[in-house]
C-alpha cells in the first residue's frame, strides 16, 4: 500500500505545536542540535526482507495477516517504513529466500520507493527443498565433502551474482558449520576448510565489494561453531585481505559480552563492517533493539560515534547498518518501526557525549566523571531531535502512531488475505 505525502504532512500538522515546544529547548539552548538533526537526517537503517513477516520459534508460528506475498510486496513494506519515517531507505535480501526473477525490474521498483539494496547474504545453514544435491546437515563450507564444500561456494559466488544485478555492494556470509558432541570435529581441519572455502568466494568478489564475516558463539550447533566469535571472524578476515570485514550480530555473543569493547577494538583494527541490530535477553532472541538493554545500545554508538571519529569515517555510509529481528508476537512492521527508532535515538544520544571531557576524565582517572558523562547523555530525551529529523526528511514526526491511526495491518490484511505467510523467518 501506498501512504500518501499528503497523509503524513496533516499528521505532523496535528501535533506541530506540541512538537515545537519539546524542540525549543533543543534550539534555544544546545548548540549541537543542528548537527545532530542533520546526522540522523543522512542516518539509514537496512531493513531485512525475511523479518517483514511473523517470526516464531521451535515451538510453533502464530501469523498476523498481510504479511508480504513475494519480494515486490517486501519492496513495498520497506517503501511503506520509508515513507513514515524516512530512515528505512535500504532493503537486504537473503538468498535463495527472496530470488529476484527480473532484477532490473525489481531494481526500479525499489527506486521506486525510495530504496537501495543492503548487503546480500547468502544461506548455507538449511538445506533447500529444490535444485541442492549435498545436505548441510554436518556443515558447508567446513564439510568433510568437497563436494559439499564446491555447492556451498557456489551457492555465494551465485549470491553476488544477484547482488550485482540490484547493485548491492556487499555479501554477507553466516555459517551455522560446527559441531553439537566432543570428538566430532577435527577444528583444525574445519578452520582450514571453511578458510579455503572463503578465500574462494572472495576471489569472486567484484573490486568495490566487502565481504562481512558474521560470528555466532552458539546455535544451531552447541559444543562449538566454526566462526563462534569476534576473534575467529577476525582472523578470517585479517588473512582473507582488505575487502574482507567482521560482522557485529548483538545476538551472537554470550550472556554478558561487552560488546561495545568489541566493537570499539574491531573499529580500532579498520576491521569492523557492519551491524546487525537486535536485543537480547538470553541469547540469539531477535528482540526488538533496545527493548532490553537500551543503556547497552547507546554505549555500544558511543565507541562507534568516538571510534569513526577517530578514523575519518562517515557515520551514514561507512559502515553496514542493518535490524536482524524475529517478531514472535508483535507486528512486523510496529518492531521495526520501533527498532529504527531506538537506533536513532541511542545513535543521537552518543552524539551528545563531551568528548573533551570524557577523554579528559580519563586521564586524570575520575571514574565518577566519566561515568556521569555518559549516563548525562543516555537519561537525555532526544526524541524531539529525532522527531524533527523524520520530519524535515518528509516523514512523520511519531511514525508508529500514523501506522496504527491509518490502520495499515487492516489495509494489509484486505489486500492480502489473513493467511499470507511471508518467505525466511
Amino acid at each position: 500500500m501506498l501512504l500518501a505525502p499528503e497523509t503524513i504532512a496533516d499528521f505532523n500538522q496535528q501535533h506541530l505545536d506540541s512538537h515545537r515546544r519539546k524542540l525549543a529547548y533543543w534550539t534555544d539552548e544546545v548548540g549541537a542540535a543542528e548537527t545532530i538533526i542533520e546526522k540522523l537526517i543522512a542516518f539509514q537503517i537496512a531493513i531485512p526482507s525475511w523479518a517483514l513477516g511473523t517470526g516464531g520459534t521451535r515451538f510453533g508460528r502464530f501469523g498476523g495477516g498481510g504479511e508480504p506475498r513475494n519480494l515486490d510486496e517486501k519492496i513495498a513494506d520497506v517503501g511503506l517504513l520509508h515513507a513514515l519515517n524516512r530512515s528505512s531507505g535500504a532493503i537486504s535480501l537473503h538468498i535463495p529466500w527472496d530470488i529476484p526473477t527480473d532484477p532490473e525490474a525489481t531494481r526500479q521498483l525499489a527506486a521506486h520507493y525510495g530504496l537501495r539494496f543492503d548487503a546480500v547474504n547468502s544461506n548455507t545453514f538449511q538445506d533447500q527443498p529444490t535444485g541442492q544435491a549435498h545436505s548441510y546437515k554436518f556443515g558447508s563450507l567446513q564439510h568433510t565433502d568437497a563436494a559439499v564444500r564446491r555447492q556451498a561456494i557456489e551457492h555465494n559466488i551465485e549470491v553476488i551474482r544477484h547482488g550485482v544485478a540490484l547493485g548491492s555492494d556487499s555479501l554477507t556470509v553466516w555459517l551455522s558449520d560446527g559441531s553439537c558432541f566432543p570428538g566430532q570435529l577435527n577444528f583444525r581441519k574445519a578452520f582450514d576448510r571453511t578458510l579455503d572455502s572463503l578465500q574462494q568466494i572472495y576471489a569472486a568478489l567484484p573490486d568495490a565489494w566487502k565481504l562481512f564475516v558474521e560470528y555466532k558463539a552458539f546455535e544451531p550447533n552447541f559444543y562449538s561453531m566454526t566462526v563462534g566469535d569476534w576473534g575467529s571472524s577476525l582472523l578470517y578476515a585479517t588473512k582473507l585481505g582488505p575487502k574482507a570485514y567482521t560482522l557485529v550480530d548483538l545476538g551472537h555473543h554470550l550472556p554478558n559480552a561487552n560488546i561495545e569493547q568489541i566493537v570499539a577494538i574491531l573499529l580500532h583494527e579498520g576491521k569492523l563492517g557492519g551491524f546487525h541490530f537486535n536485543d537480547s535477553k538470553y541469547g540469539d532472541d531477535d528482540l526488538t533493539a533496545g527493548s532490553i538493554k537500551p543503556y547497552q545500545l547507546f554505549l555500544i554508538f558511543n565507541e562507534l560515534v568516538d571510534g569513526m571519529d577517530a578514523r575519518g569515517m562517515d557515520h551514514a555510509t561507512g559502515l553496514g547498518w542493518m535490524i536482524d529481528a524475529s517478531h514472535n508476537v508483535k507486528d512486523p512492521l510496529e518492531d521495526l518501526l520501533q527498532s529504527v527508532d531506538a537506533i536513532q535515538m541511542a545513535y543521537a544520544q552518543a552524539l551528545l557525549v563531551d568528548r573533551a571531557a570524557l577523554e579528559e576524565a580519563r586521564e586524570t582517572n575520575d571514574v565518577v566523571q566519566a561515568q556521569e558523562l555518559l549516563q548525562d547523555a543516555f537519561r537525555t530525551d532526544v526524541r524531539p531531535l529525532v522527531a524533527e529529523a523524520n520530519r524535515r526528511a518528509g516523514g512523520a514526526l511519531n511514525p508508529l502512531a500514523l501506522f496504527r491511526r491509518q490502520n495499515v495491518r487492516r489495509q494489509l490484511i484486505s489486500e492480502r488475505g489473513l493467511k499470507t505467510v511471508a518467505t525466511g523467518l
